[in-house]
C-alpha cells in the first residue's frame, strides 16, 4: 500500500462540510470511472447551475440551494448500460479525514440504496478498497 493511501470498504460515510451535510451514506464502486450524488431540482439558466443536494425525502437533506457557474454538460452511461444527460460539478468531499475537491454527476439516486457513488477517478491514488471491510 502506498505511503499516502488510506484502506477503505466497500461503503463510507462522507462529509460535505460546505454544504453543512455530514455521514452521508456512499457506496465505493470501482467499476465506475466516476462519482455522482443524488441532487434534485437541477436547473439551469443563464449559465448558472442551481441544484439541491438529496431532496426532502432524505434524512440528510437540509433544503440548501447550490448554485454554481462551474460546470459541465457529460453523458453517462448508467448502472444498466444506457446513456444518460447529466450535470458534472464539483464538491469538496471529506471521506476518513481526508478532503478531496472531486466531479461529481448529479443524479436522481432516489431508488438507490446509496445516495452517493464513489468512483475509479476519486479513488485513485488515495485510496485502497477491501471489499471484505465494513
Amino acid at each position: 500500500m502506498a505511503k499516502n493511501t488510506i484502506l477503505i470498504g466497500r461503503t463510507v460515510k462522507i462529509n460535505i462540510p460546505l454544504y453543512g451535510i455530514y455521514g452521508l451514506p456512499a457506496k465505493v464502486d470501482t467499476g465506475a470511472d466516476g462519482s455522482s450524488i443524488w441532487a434534485s431540482d437541477i436547473e439551469e439558466d443563464n449559465g448558472i447551475l442551481s441544484f439541491f443536494l438529496l431532496d426532502p425525502r432524505s434524512d440528510k437533506y437540509n433544503g440548501q440551494k447550490i448554485s454554481t457557474k462551474e460546470y459541465k454538460r457529460v453523458i453517462v452511461k448508467n448502472s444498466f448500460g444506457v446513456s444518460e444527460r447529466r450535470y458534472r460539478v464539483f464538491l469538496t468531499v471529506e471521506i476518513e479525514g481526508r478532503k478531496i475537491k472531486a466531479q461529481f454527476s448529479l443524479a436522481n439516486r432516489q431508488l438507490k440504496s446509496y445516495p452517493a457513488l464513489i468512483g475509479r477517478r476519486l479513488l485513485s491514488n488515495r485510496f485502497i478498497v477491501d471489499v471484505a471491510k465494513k
